[in-house]
């Protein structure tokens, strides 16, 4: 069709009449890149690819950068992370020789010994041969209490869809004529040997407007999922629609989430055959049953009975006198000004409380003792990450991990009952950190309100605003961005003279829900409001200057660092934008966009759309300014954030005059890479790029 024929008007009418399209999109001249596989769209990312690569890849630093961190990623020094299912260690791991990897496990006596022997479960590169299927390992769901059985989920090239196959872990075998789900977004969770509660986008009408599942079913072996009776049905505008189950000592739990946004959530309890709604508030998250309590995390202040649970508490419920219509309600956890909730976990007896405070990690081990949780702050190390690991549900044991900007990983073993935790696993330095040093600062944003950030470089560090500088940040859904070792940080940009900052602005979790709630939907510009505080704070300060200063973001992060090159062109010369939101006109209908209108708005009501065209990147691009030369990088199967928002911009921005640098790799996701090989590709593209715009 040309572009005016009276074929292609009656087709658009009729996409603006029911509402497909807005008038914006057909002026957009770039949404046919908005095809994935479209045959001119890849013509365009190919031609790119070809173009970044060939400037890139000619630096020296780039084959350097690439091996070492090939070297890095295959270290079989690695830590090998547990994940504790009944008397199994079980772990997946990729090395020079597996590609795709392997999924192993060992006893966990076995496992705390300095080199464990394991035993391979399941070989993905093999099996991805055998099925001509570029397969990638997306965890599995295993059948308590024996875990002999799993569903395990494979994912094509990295996408978050998966199909989903039962595994014999006796036999280490798929179950031939077993529970088989085709492709798509969702997920299982056993009910019992022979019935699965399902969540899944198969069948009619079965999915959200979002892209993730409607229904819940309860599917029976031997029967097909199209005839599975649904337990529930949402509307399509609900985000997503969630069944699974919780199991103790004592009993079986089954939970039928129905989440209308994804800040908020309706859950119900499948209790003789009928579901009862929990008398809960919509924006408190359900963690877990432990000892017949309903874990709750608040997100705001819970008033009842005449007493206000705070914000950003955790707290316990008696499951059975809730559905009697009854709350028993227990303080689990308190934070104060400075400290979160980061995450949380259970084993038999204990809830584990990850927090932060100050940015910086502690576990709190509490128990329930004559009515009430007491919490004992566990003998952690200090001053950087700690994440629970995993929590055996069978026992009090646990592992968790710390590290910070120097300090690598570490992995330590845990039980409350006999007090004890040790040290078990470390994982060696890649590079020098003695020559750095990790400082804490914190700068008033636009509206007075503090703003703290970590800086890591040279502790003789020259203050004459000649220090390479990247910023980081995320900004979003309650995500803190905490101290992290990243070795890549270390030997390719360190040790080359550089600083990496990392901003903790607000949007993320790093103080709890006030973080977050303050910086949604309208108030969305007090996030780049304080990323800006940040950069001007580093160059006032004489750490770098706007030569010498790049802002690097993924995701949300992505977009962060598109608003923040579009408003602040002037403050940054380079920008790595990876797997980015940018088209915040067309978000909410491309994949799973619509899900995250809880966080922006909607750009479908004027009155929202009004505040988000203040800073949507894609939209507030404009001729004769002085933008960096961008770095975008994507994936052609990502189908959370459409790899059309990276493109469309970087078209864009060509158009305009702009010289931009564009790299999409053809599988790996939203985490755009699959394999070591790709992860250490488009990692020294991103320190190569800046090397060469930032010294």
């Amino acid at each position: 069709m040309s572009k005016n024929s009276p074929v292609t008007v009656l087709f658009l009418t009729v996409l603006l009449l029911r509402g497909i399209m807005s008038a914006q999109d057909v002026a957009d001249p770039y949404i046919w890149l908005e095809s994935i596989d479209g045959d001119k769209a890849l013509d365009w990312v190919h031609a790119h690819n070809d173009s970044t690569m060939a400037a890139l890849k000619q630096s020296p630093m780039f084959g350097r950068i690439y091996e070492k961190n090939l070297e890095v990623y295959n270290s079989v020094k690695r830590i090998a992370y547990p994940e504790v299912h009944g008397r199994y260690v079980y772990n997946f791991w990729k090395d020079e020789r597996n590609e795709r990897g392997i999924w192993r496990r060992t006893t966990v006596a076995e496992y705390r010994t300095a080199n464990p022997v394991w035993e391979v479960v399941l070989d993905v590169d093999s099996l991805g041969k055998a099925e001509g299927e570029n397969w990638v390992f997306a965890g599995a769901d295993y059948l308590y209490p024996d875990y002999n059985r799993c569903m395990l989920s494979l994912s094509r090239g990295g996408s978050d869809a998966s199909v989903i196959r039962e595994f014999d872990l006796r036999t280490k075998r798929f179950v031939k004529g077993g529970f088989t789900l085709p492709e798509s977004k969702g997920g299982t969770s056993w009910r019992d040997e022979n019935t699965l509660i399902v969540s899944s986008c198969v069948g009619k009408d079965a999915t959200t407007r979002s892209g993730y599942p409607r229904l819940a079913r309860l599917w029976s072996r031997g029967t097909s999922i199209e005839n599975a009776p649904a337990v529930f049905a949402g509307d399509t505008t609900d985000m997503v629609i969630w069944g699974y189950t919780i199991n103790t000592p004592e009993r079986q739990y089954v939970f039928i989430t129905q989440a209308p946004s994804m800040f908020t959530s309706n859950v119900f309890a499948l209790e003789k055959g009928e579901l009862v709604k929990l008398d809960i508030p919509i924006d408190a998250g359900l963690v877990n049953i432990l000892q017949n309590q309903v874990i709750l995390q608040l997100k705001t202040d819970w008033n009842t009975d005449g007493v206000t649970y705070v914000q950003g508490s955790l707290v316990s419920v008696d499951y059975t006198e809730l559905l009697r219509g009854r709350r028993q309600i227990r303080i689990v956890w308190m934070p104060d000004g400075t400290s979160s909730i980061n995450s949380v976990s259970t084993t038999k007896h204990v809830i584990l409380v990850n927090t932060l405070n100050n940015v910086r990690g502690e576990i709190f081990e509490c128990a329930l003792q004559d009515g009430r949780w007491s919490a004992k702050k566990a003998a952690a190390p200090e001053f950087g990450t700690i994440e629970i690991v995993s929590a055996d549900p069978d026992s009090d044991q646990y592992f968790f991990s710390f590290t910070n900007f120097l300090t690598p990983q570490s992995l330590y073993w845990a039980d409350p009952l006999v007090n004890e935790v040790q040290k078990v696993k470390t994982q060696p330095d890649f590079f020098d950190a003695g020559r750095y040093a990790v400082r804490q600062l914190e700068i008033p944003s636009k509206d007075g309100t503090k703003i703290p950030y970590f800086l890591v470089a040279r502790k003789d560090i020259a203050m004459n605003g000649g220090t390479p500088t990247i910023l980081k940040g995320y900004g979003g859904f309650e995500v803190p961005y905490v101290p992290e070792y990243v070795p890549a940080d270390g030997y390719a940009w360190l040790d080359h003279g550089g600083a990496i900052v990392v901003a903790n602005i607000r949007g993320g979790g790093e103080f709890g829900p006030r973080w977050h709630l303050g910086a949604m939907k309208e108030n969305r510009q007090k996030v780049y409001d304080d990323f800006y505080a940040v950069a001007e704070d580093l160059i006032r300060r004489k750490i770098t200057s706007k030569e010498h200063l790049g802002i690097l973001g993924g995701s949300n992060g992505g977009l962060l660092v598109g608003v923040a090159f579009t408003q602040r062109p002037d403050l940054f010369r380079g920008v790595a934008c990876l797997k980015p939101l940018l088209d915040m006109r067309r978000y909410s209908k491309l994949l799973a966009g619509a899900s995250w209108m809880d966080e922006y708005g909607d750009p479908d009501k004027p009155e929202e759309w009004a505040y988000i065209r203040k800073y949507s990147p894609y939209q507030n691009l404009a001729a004769g300014r002085k933008y960096p030369r961008v770095l975008f990088v994507t994936s052609t199967r990502d189908d959370r954030v459409h790899p059309a928002h990276a493109r469309k911009m970087a078209a864009k921005m060509e158009d305009l005059g702009y010289r931009v640098y564009f790299y999409e790799n053809t599988e790996g996701g939203h985490a755009v890479t699959s394999t070591n090989k790709e992860r250490a590709f488009i990692d020294a593209l991103t320190y190569t790029y800046f090397l060469n715009t930032l010294r």
